[in-house]
């Protein structure tokens, strides 16, 4: 087996996933171009050298249809002879493409991979996939006669079965938008960012969706964005505590690791920023859709033979506030050591591109703080999550 290893990972900044927000004038593969041809132009790389771009994108349609992965490296410039594939795990589309970039180099399949990922929700709305259809065939209905349900109504699931108050997911969500803005002045994301230049406008350099000045008190006068009546009638043991402002926001964004065999990256004279550790993916009640994150991180511990305490930093996605909580109290983690720069809530999710922005932040943190090992894991719509373990070089 080739030892895998990270040479570069880099993200843009973070936009409002609606209309007039600082990416919205960018057409998604455009979006996705722009991290391709950043990533190999600043590793004086040749595109020529890559073997396959692997990018993990949500709602594959409209712009965003028709293997966005191959579009955007043609629109980066790559030679017309490199392939490009998409992949859909839902929120964990791309760090997903990063386990199986690892995994090709690692059998010596392919010597550089670029994983990526995007995003244009502002563009591409979330659910416009579905576009009124039910994913649902006769066979699932019959396992789930109730039905399944959206993943607010999932944290609100877990918010309950924890016991988390109101005040302690609002508490939580302050603090993240707290460490990003302390992140951002401090300079801490600008080896990671690189800038967007949307036609008409000034250069994008900053995350748009960090709220320095949320407070608890600001954020306990929004009132939770998924009861209905029916479903306050089917989960009578819900008290509605999940807002706008305990949830990731709709965000625009794209990302992408230069992923290579330690041999080739030493061949070309390349610094190996850390390498892969090992890896795990994991199904879960789809229920509680957001809990997989616990039995994936369970699971890539044992594969490692490593623990909770051997980790110097970890990076949970805050999709809702009760998932990173929730799996800090199961696995005894520190939560000083939890998205120490912010999470989803503060940073954005923009779905496709999250699991590569999750890696470029978390090594980011190891260089920083000079520790070792670090986690990764994220919920999945559908009950799914992903784990993986990489250690600084």
């Amino acid at each position: 087996m080739h030892e895998a290893v990270i040479v570069d990972v880099i993200r843009t900044p973070s936009g409002r996933g609606k209309p007039g927000g600082a990416l919205s004038g960018v057409h998604p593969t455009d979006l996705l171009a722009g991290v391709l041809d950043a990533l190999v132009a600043r590793n004086n790389l040749d595109p020529e050298l890559v073997d396959d771009v692997m990018a993990g994108c949500v709602s594959q349609v409209g712009e965003q249809t028709f293997n966005i992965a191959r579009h955007a490296l043609l629109s980066a410039g790559f030679p017309e002879q490199i392939p490009g594939t998409t992949i859909d795990r839902q929120c964990g589309s791309s760090q997903q493409a990063a386990l199986f970039a690892a995994q090709t180099v690692m059998t010596g399949l392919n010597d550089v991979v670029i994983a990526c990922g995007v995003e244009s929700m502002s563009r591409v709305p979330l659910g416009s996939s579905l576009a009124g259809a039910d994913p649902s065939g006769e066979l699932l209905a019959k396992r789930y006669p109730d039905g399944l349900v959206n993943q607010g109504v999932s944290a609100e699931l877990i918010a309950t079965r924890w016991g988390f108050s109101r005040s302690q997911l609002d508490e939580y969500s302050a603090r993240s938008h707290e460490l990003a803005g302390i992140a951002t002045a401090r300079g801490d994301f600008e080896q990671e960012i690189v800038p967007v230049f949307p036609p008409s406008s000034p250069p994008v350099t900053v995350d748009e969706t960090i709220r320095t000045g949320t407070t608890l008190e600001g954020l306990s006068g929004l009132k939770p964005a998924f009861r209905t009546d029916r479903l306050a009638e089917r989960f009578p043991e819900i008290e509605w505590k999940i807002t706008p402002g305990n949830s990731s926001p709709l965000t625009d964004g794209a990302s992408a690791a230069l992923i290579m065999s330690a041999e080739r990256a030493a061949n070309l004279g390349l610094r190996a920023r850390a390498r892969f550790v090992d890896f795990a993916v994991t199904g879960s009640d789809p229920m509680l859709m957001l809990t997989g994150v616990i039995p994936a991180t369970w699971k890539v511990f044992q594969r490692a033979e490593l623990s909770i305490d051997d980790m110097d930093a970890y990076e949970v996605n805050e999709a809702f506030a009760p998932v990173p909580l929730a799996w800090c109290e199961e696995v005894g983690a520190d939560l000083a050591r939890m998205n120490p720069r912010g999470g989803a809530i503060a940073l954005g999710h923009a779905l496709g591109s999250s699991g590569t922005r999750l890696l470029a932040t978390l090594l980011g943190e190891l260089e920083a703080s000079g520790g070792r090992y670090g986690l990764q894991t994220m919920c999945e719509g559908g009950g799914m999550a992903n784990a993986t373990i990489i250690e600084r070089l």
